[in-house]
């Protein structure tokens, strides 16, 4: 089955991208599934490119791992 452009897939790869984009941050540093969940409940869409980057990263914040 071909992946759609928007997909939980695509989602995933966006946040781990965005979290690894500056070198400082891994993955394993956040709850990436659930920064998936919270930002794709607050827009309704897999289109993470269209969420503002404070809310993402606001979203992002609250998931880190301590």
């Amino acid at each position: 089955m071909p992946q759609t452009p928007h997909s939980p897939e695509s989602a995933t790869a966006y946040v781990i991208a965005a979290l690894e984009a500056k070198g400082t941050a891994s993955r394993d540093d956040f709850d990436v599934s659930a920064i998936v969940a919270r930002t794709h409940a607050l827009s309704e869409t897999w289109d993470f490119d269209s969420v503002h980057s404070e809310t993402f990263w606001k979203i992002a914040a609250v998931h880190l791992k301590l």
